[in-house]
């Protein structure tokens, strides 16, 4: 590859970034009246009315506006707009009786689902120590801490490792079943690595470093399959695979199923996560200090698997998932999955120097361009066909938002920066 075509690719981002996506939502999602964001917008932009704010759509803002904003965007406008979620994040979400942050609130900030889920928790975690790095203020590290400390009281398995997942406000541990209180999953063991790298960046305390290491084991030791290197969705207490069920406050599997209960339960993975895994684990490692040779054979696989059995070169994009062996089994293309290859295929070309994952960047990166992003609007369409037709329509909720899509961007930039640069 030469250095124009990166600078194309390069330019097509930037474009995107700042003439589209940033603004669609610096230009309407603080909430002015009531403190937070907003999150809820349909496909032409305009507030779709539901009455809630989330744990996960709050932390994941507050992350998008502070880390593009240490990336260098905004002249300072995202900085404001990070400090006035953590504002509404510590004021209306944080338990002070139990610690720990609520999972839901409605739009005037009254407590609406007051459990305890790891998963909010780590984006609280991530989002408040991207915070502290971009603006200095000592407020993110701090409550990123005591989270972290909760976690470690609370939800730590000191039998078997890892962490127990949902719980109530009391941080008492739920029932079985999709009340998700005998489970582990990778998401959310994934999304802690990523909190804890975020974590030990900004605060350098060796227990961070040490927890750190400890998931990472944990992740590439249980949760990737041992032979092909694949994510494993769901497990129980004892790190035996279980049926990957539907919990009852985790989204996504309308589409799937009826019972609860995913098509090929103990042999599915998701192409976009094993990428987002190992572009993850690629930067805990930068940021503690050791040679990605650490776990070459685990980006091997993951990459591999990604690329060999997850792009549709017919129609371009990522499919969603298939079985670990190789066997697609969902063809549509889901925003996020796009966006998070995007990121790791660029790592696997710097990493490797293999030309097809140079292609397969190529190819996803010209589906996003041409029929993801919803140009008039700004954003991306949340789920497409194979072909590259919009299944689902909304811009926004408190799912779809923007962590996966900004990052994506910032980060592809970067690494195209690093490509351009001779690194």
């Amino acid at each position: 590859m030469n250095r124009e075509i990166f600078q194309h690719h390069r330019q097509e981002l930037h474009t995107h970034l700042t003439a589209e996506l940033l603004p669609f939502w610096t230009s309407r999602t603080a909430d002015r009246e009531h403190g937070g964001f907003i999150t809820h917008f349909d496909q032409y932009g305009h507030d779709s009315g539901e009455d809630e704010k989330s744990l996960i759509a709050q932390t994941r803002s507050i992350y998008t506006y502070s880390s593009a904003h240490r990336a260098g965007y905004g002249n300072g406008a995202l900085a404001d707009l990070a400090r006035h979620g953590v504002d509404y994040l510590l004021s209306r979400l944080w338990d002070e009786e139990h610690g720990g942050f609520y999972w839901m609130t409605n739009r005037r900030g009254e407590v609406r689902n007051d459990q305890k889920i790891v998963y909010g928790q780590s984006f609280a975690i991530y989002c408040l120590s991207e915070y502290t790095l971009a603006t200095g203020d000592p407020r993110g590290l701090d409550y990123a801490q005591r989270t972290f400390d909760l976690l470690q009281k609370h939800a730590t398995d000191t039998r078997h490792g890892g962490y127990f997942e949902m719980f109530g406000r009391d941080w008492s541990l739920k029932g079985p079943g999709a009340a998700g209180g005998d489970r582990k999953t990778l998401d959310a063991h994934m999304h802690l690595m990523e909190a804890f790298t975020s974590l030990y960046e900004a605060s350098q305390h060796p227990l961070h470093r040490r927890k750190l290491l400890e998931i990472i084991d944990l992740l590439v030791t249980k949760i990737m399959h041992p032979e092909f290197g694949t994510g494993i969705p769901q497990f129980w207490a004892d790190w035996r695979v279980a049926p990957q069920i539907k919990f009852d406050v985790i989204w996504g599997w309308d589409r799937f199923t009826e019972d609860g209960v995913k098509r090929a339960a103990e042999d599915n993975t998701s192409y976009g996560h094993n990428a987002e895994f190992a572009h993850l684990l690629l930067h805990a490692l930068d940021v503690l200090g050791l040679p990605a040779e650490t776990y070459r054979e685990q980006f091997q696989k993951s990459f591999g698997h990604a690329v060999q059995y997850g792009v549709d070169w017919e129609f371009g994009g990522v499919f969603v998932e298939g079985s670990h062996g190789g066997e697609v089994y969902d063809r549509e293309k889901e925003f996020w999955q796009q966006a998070e290859v995007l990121i790791g295929f660029l790592d696997a070309y710097r990493l490797f120097g293999d030309e097809r994952y140079w292609r397969a960047y190529a190819n996803v990166h010209r589906f996003v361009m041409d029929k993801m992003i919803n140009h008039p609007v700004g954003e991306w369409w949340p789920l497409m066909t194979r072909q590259g037709v919009p299944i689902w329509t909304h811009m926004s909720h408190s799912w779809k938002i923007n962590y996966h899509t900004v990052r994506a961007v910032v980060q592809s930039i970067r690494r195209l920066d690093k490509l351009m640069a001779g690194g």
